[in-house]
């Protein structure tokens, strides 16, 4: 095993090394230019569409509303990566990872909107009737039969992370928690997460949308609100900590407290790779997703999904790092969910840390249904229709594996895979970004207007 761990940790040295982060970030930025910077332009008219979504065109296609699709995307990425990630960075990079967070997240919304764009545009109807889409849809679809062996490798890739990062972490994650900050064992929380996504997944994207709408805006709406709360009562270190921020995004910083100090590089590549984890921007799940939704164009689809990176990142990882900022505990020592727990106990006594390990709960489940859907359809790009209910029962019982084993390695495999999913999708995204353009041009011509 030791020497398994040592392989697969070289190799996430190499994947997500520099190569990889000016990989992800070089696409999102010729994305962007090719775009002429459209999507950060269009914020506020991505989010009248997101508001929009929830009532789509009687003669839309799909099987869920976009607002649904959206929210179970957004299943997906707000989880441990907002809370964890977030801290991981700051704490391995210090304050100026969160700019290069912020970095991403705006030359990734690009991605994002032309991940869905092309999911939307290229997506089948399955032998059920259903929609469905992605990145192995658009490399079939878009490049043609030839590559269709790199549509194949991504959904590999990405049916077998699932298991990692999607499921065995989240639930482990969730066990966790809840045994630290309630006293509930781990077996208990294990069966309880094992039935309760069993009757989740038996009613398919369906169920799944309507759960994530329901449960998604409320964890977020919270976590905001409270985070508001601690900033207000720390209002006076804001400006201290936004100083800090824009300060080491560009200057070493030493070591001091229980902080060992940190590079720019350090910095850069904390804040870029936990903002990718975090949002998934160039991992193309999130077009899985969106291509179950209600759409007549791909545009405006693109348009609702690449809000989801503005939420995640911009918004959600935002809160939880001004938090550890103004609470002055970013260079305590700890890292990771342990030190937001800190944070917000620290800011609310008594309350904090038991609200923090409630949302950590709330969002590792819902990552837990968004990805057994991503998943899903995975393997039947692969298999075929037929693997449904086999998938679901093993999804199930991969939950409470997750919550009762020591899962390093598992976490070794799936950040591993991970970058793998993103190499045949940020391949996909370069060649069809002329495709990306036209349909974008065409739509705000219809508008009368200009991307």
């Amino acid at each position: 095993m030791e020497a398994l761990t040592a392989f697969f940790s070289a190799i996430n040295g190499f994947v997500w090394g520099p190569p990889m982060l000016v990989l992800i970030l070089g696409t999102g930025l010729l994305l962007q230019i090719r775009l002429k910077l459209m999507p950060i332009r269009r914020i506020a008219m991505g989010f009248r569409m997101v508001w929009n979504g929830r009532k789509p065109d009687a003669d839309a296609k799909g099987e869920i509303s976009p607002y649904a699709a959206l929210m179970t995307a957004l299943a997906a990425t707000v989880g441990t990566g907002n809370i964890a990630g977030v801290a991981t960075a700051i704490a391995l990079g210090g304050p100026g990872a969160l700019f290069w967070m912020w970095m991403t997240a705006l030359v990734g919304m690009a991605t994002k909107y032309a991940e869905v764009l092309l999911a939307v545009h290229y997506r089948e109807v399955d032998d059920r009737g259903e929609h469905v889409g992605g990145p192995m849809y658009a490399i079939k679809n878009g490049l043609g039969q030839n590559w269709r062996w790199l549509g194949v490798a991504f959904a590999l890739f990405g049916g077998l992370a699932g298991f990692g990062i999607g499921n065995m972490v989240q639930s482990n994650s969730i066990a966790a928690v809840v045994e630290t900050g309630f006293g509930v064992p781990v077996w208990l929380t294990g069966i309880i997460l094992t039935v309760m996504t069993g009757f989740v997944l038996l009613g398919g994207i369906k169920r799944i949308g309507a759960v994530a709408e329901k449960l998604v805006p409320f964890m977020c709406i919270a976590y905001i609100v409270v985070a508001l709360l601690i900033l207000l009562l720390n209002l006076g270190q804001i400006p201290a900590a936004f100083g800090l921020i824009f300060q080491h995004a560009f200057t070493p910083i030493a070591a001091g407290g229980g902080f060992a100090g940190a590079t720019i590089m350090l910095a850069m590549r904390y804040g870029v790779a936990r903002g990718i984890f975090s949002n998934e921007a160039g991992l193309g799940t999130a077009g899985i997703a969106q291509a179950a939704g209600q759409s007549n164009n791909a545009a405006q689809s693109g348009l609702i999904g690449m809000m989801g990176t503005f939420i995640d990142t911009l918004i959600v990882c935002t809160m939880t790092g001004l938090v550890i900022m103004v609470t002055g505990v970013w260079n305590s020592g700890e890292s990771g969910a342990a030190l937001t727990s800190n944070a917000f106990g620290a800011a609310l006594p008594g309350f904090g840390q038991y609200f923090l390990a409630a949302a950590l709960a709330v969002f590792a489940f819902t990552t837990i249904l968004g990805w057994a859907y991503f998943g899903e359809k995975c393997w039947e790009f692969i298999m075929g229709t037929a693997v449904e209910k086999p998938y679901r029962l093993l999804w199930t019982i991969f939950v409470m594996i997750g919550a009762t084993t020591h899962l390093d390695f598992v976490w070794l495999v799936a950040d591993t895979l991970n970058a793998f999913m993103a190499f045949p999708n940020l391949i996909s995204l370069v060649l069809l970004s002329p495709v990306v353009v036209k349909i974008t041009n065409d739509y705000f011509a219809k508008l009368g207007a200009r991307i």
